[in-house]
């Protein structure tokens, strides 16, 4: 029987862009304060310090929000969980909008952070467990698109916004109410994912879901795998529990694996947009307009990714960018340094761009989704992205310091170094996951 017959692919692709409108909203808050930032700077008269701060705020929400969603969505299941994130994204876009105070600002983005962290936990685990294996890649995938879909729509509102005065900066963060409504309208359609379902003992509901996901056969299998790997395991998910020995490889795989996508330095280059074209003479509508590139850019290799991931797998996508990333980062430096004119700059910072989208952008999320066992997921999910937020946060609070003292162009000779290691960890430790049910895989890692 062919896989398509198998199971229902317009239903799982339609829960699958529902729950990664999340992924929009991430992308959404992610980039606003690009182009925000030249008129933060004035409105707040910012320091690099208080820049990197004001900018890294997001992350330490993310934080906070990975530890909430975590625990949230194994007591009562990842759909309340998605639920939260999305109104607490519409409360905190309209808060931000009228902040009159730099602390206020702060505080208000770091609440949009915990949206956030919520969201990027959420929505992978979330996809990864109602997709079979076999357009599992992709449908995770799907998340990612939908974060540079709202990376892109963002940026063009941001580039129409700027000649609307000193106070555009209100309108870019506001109309973030708008997609957080539909989010939270969509969410409420959703089913439950049904390995929740079995861990909880709601045996029944999750055998209504898997029959609306794909055949009788593809249930009653399905079922007998989640058993399977639920046999024995406590039901309540425990932090000490993520890092017993069985567990260690998969936990020091994901936490490197989610560090690396952010100390791979490629969101300075989202967050920095402005600061960085500044650098060689261009102007704010210059700046704004690369940030614009640079969405079309991360859309179409994203697709790439997506079509490519369950195709050529996780591992060889995941070598080709880390490797790729290492070498565009030292001609992007000495483009920089040597102030070449903003076009060829632009050109540079675009294949890097590229780069990132086909490899460690999705597939980073496709993995940290996929390598952790039934029983632990929502809890070692939750450590490794508190880790990659962790992580975002030292980048971009570090880049407008490093800046002022090595140049614009000093950190990428530092983030072509890490990308190399990045690679060396790849090829050593990271394992093919294609095309293995979430049970084949937890096998497997026993077995090792």
């Amino acid at each position: 029987m062919s896989s398509s017959k198998t199971f229902n692919s317009s239903y799982i692709i339609g829960i699958s862009f529902i729950s990664a409108l999340g992924g929009y909203l991430f992308g959404f808050d992610f980039a606003v304060i690009s182009g925000a930032l030249p008129f933060l700077r004035t409105q707040f008269v910012l320091d690099p310090v208080w820049e990197g701060f004001l900018t890294g705020s997001l992350a330490l929400g993310c934080i906070i929000g990975c530890l909430i969603a975590g625990n949230l969505a194994d007591k009562y299941g990842r759909k309340p969980g998605l639920m939260v994130a999305a109104l607490i994204f519409a409360v905190s876009s309209i808060g931000i909008a009228f902040a009159q105070t730099l602390t206020y600002f702060i505080i208000l983005r770091f609440a949009a952070g915990i949206g956030v962290g919520m969201a990027s936990m959420l929505c992978p685990m979330y996809i990864a467990e109602v997709s079979p294996a076999e357009v599992r890649g992709r449908n995770v995938a799907i998340n990612q698109l939908t974060v540079v879909i709202g990376i892109l729509i963002t940026n063009l509102v941001n580039y129409f916004l700027a000649d609307a005065g000193h106070d555009a900066w209100r309108w870019m963060f506001g109309l973030g109410a708008v997609p957080s409504a539909v989010f939270l309208i969509g969410v409420t359609w959703l089913p439950e994912s049904p390995r929740w379902l079995m861990k909880s003992g709601q045996v029944a509901k999750a055998q209504q879901v898997l029959n609306k996901i794909g055949t009788t056969d593809f249930a009653n299998t399905t079922m007998k795998a989640i058993e399977k790997s639920l046999a024995g395991g406590a039901v309540k998910q425990s932090y000490k529990m993520v890092f017993e020995k069985a567990m260690r490889p998969a936990v020091v795989v994901g936490i490197t694996l989610a560090v690396f996508q952010q100390f791979c330095g490629i969101n300075v280059v989202f967050n920095y947009t402005s600061t960085i074209f500044e650098s060689v003479g261009a102007n704010l509508n210059r700046q704004l307009l690369e940030t614009v590139s640079i969405g079309v850019v991360n859309l179409v290799f994203t697709l790439l990714a997506i079509w490519q991931v369950d195709k050529l797998g996780r591992r060889p996508l995941m070598l080709v960018g880390s490797l790729g990333l290492s070498i565009l980062y030292i001609v992007l430096a000495v483009a920089l340094q040597n102030h070449f004119p903003a076009g060829l700059v632009s050109i540079f910072v675009l294949l890097a761009i590229s780069t990132y989208a086909i490899s460690l952008a999705p597939v980073t999320w496709v993995l940290i989704s996929e390598i952790f066992p039934n029983k632990i997921r929502g809890v070692a999910s939750s450590v490794a992205i508190v880790s990659l937020w962790g992580a975002y946060f030292i980048l971009v609070f570090t880049f407008p310091i490093l800046a002022k003292k090595l140049g614009t162009y000093g950190p990428f000779y530092l983030y072509a170094g890490i990308c190399f290691l990045g690679f060396l960890f790849v090829k050593s430790r990271v394992k093919e996951t294609k095309g293995q049910t979430l049970e084949e895989l937890e096998e497997n890692l026993i077995r090792h």
